[in-house]
């Protein structure tokens, strides 16, 4: 599998950008961080939309910039795709207009979908015929992520796409990302300031903070890290790959996954189905010994492996282990303390809520 090397450093004066990253040729990588962390920089970087004066960039064996032999591949000349926040569609072309502007780009031989294919993948086929005033904030994303990739693109960049859409449409356009993650076997780096996206999105997760990569890695390792800068407290918790192994009363579905299982309200996939979890820290607690006559059905054995403070005063963040599997606990440090909770203590783990994620 080819790997994707980014290496720059822009200096702005009152800003820097220093990055050195490897990143995986398939799947989705997520570019996550506070505003003003360099997301937005980093990914222009790689367009080269932003030249590095110390750069290195390539896909595979295939260099877009190397300053130190002076290779730089202009934007044009790029097998890329990129999708910002707004679709910028010809208005005066019709949907099927705009993808054909996409797919004229490339050189026959060249071409790597066509029209109708990449029409059935985002759902807009039935859409071809009308003009882009006609269509949502969503149909519009789809149009513009369609356009991207009649281009032939070996890397598809995203730049926050659903940052300017309603709940509604995010909603609407999520299930055909989660199609480009399962169906293509190009790179996509796709930058988002919310933790929720990345957590249904990504394969592998960047975190910058001030300019600089804090942490790099698979999504669920990365989320369940304790030693990142405080600015991440807030979005502290994991990620479970789970199967839905059965359903049970009361409307329920018990999820397995690497070490125990869980309870959610009933799931209607077909057994056997893999399915995305989110746990905040926030909704997990500790106990000493296993509780009784409690309304939470998700009550787990665990270890504790470190904790560390927040920039919440009197909270700390606790990571512990289920099985082969980390749990993120956020709990008071009067708790921790009253409860002498320190890396080896075994605890029962309490998960007061869980999203379905995918």
């Amino acid at each position: 599998m080819n790997i994707v090397r980014a290496t720059f450093r822009i200096d702005r004066g009152d800003f820097q950008l220093e990055v050195d990253l490897t990143l995986p040729g398939r799947g989705v990588t997520a570019l996550f961080g506070h505003s003003g962390s360099g997301k937005t920089t980093l990914l222009r970087a790689i367009a080269g939309l932003e030249r590095a004066k110390l750069g290195l960039f390539s896909l595979g064996d295939t260099v877009w910039q190397d300053e130190s032999r002076d290779i730089f591949v202009p934007t044009h000349l790029r097998a890329l795709g990129y999708v910002f926040q707004e679709a910028s569609l010809f208005e005066h072309l019709t949907v099927k207009g705009n993808l054909e502007f996409g797919l004229k780009r490339i050189a026959e031989p060249k071409r790597r979908f066509n029209l109708f294919e990449v029409a059935e993948l985002l759902g807009i086929g039935n859409l071809l015929e009308r003009r882009p005033v006609s269509l949502s904030g969503g149909e519009r994303q789809r149009v513009a992520i369609a356009r991207a990739l009649l281009t032939a693109p070996q890397l598809l960049l995203m730049d926050e796409p659903l940052a300017s859409l309603d709940l509604k449409r995010k909603l609407e356009i999520l299930p055909y990302l989660e199609r480009l993650h399962d169906e293509l076997s190009i790179p996509i780096i796709y930058v988002s300031h919310s933790p929720d996206e990345v957590a249904r999105l990504a394969d592998h997760l960047v975190l910058l903070d001030e300019g600089k990569v804090v942490a790099s890695g698979l999504l669920t390792e990365t989320l369940a890290r304790i030693d990142l800068p405080p600015t991440f407290a807030d979005d502290a918790g994991v990620v479970l790959e789970t199967v839905l192994s059965s359903n049970e009363a009361d409307s329920l579905s018990r999820l397995d996954f690497q070490g125990g299982s869980i309870y959610v309200g009933q799931r209607y996939e077909a057994l056997g189905s893999r399915l995305r979890c989110r746990i905040h820290a926030r909704d997990v607690s500790l106990a000493l010994v296993k509780p009784q006559a409690t309304s939470i059905l998700n009550i787990l054995e665990g270890r504790v492996t470190s904790v560390v403070s927040t920039n919440t005063p009197g909270h700390v963040l606790v990571q512990l282990y289920v099985g082969p599997t980390p749990i993120v606990a956020r709990i008071t440090e009067r708790s921790r303390r009253d409860l002498s909770i320190q890396p080896g203590s075994r605890v029962w783990v309490q998960i007061k809520s869980v999203a379905i994620l995918a």
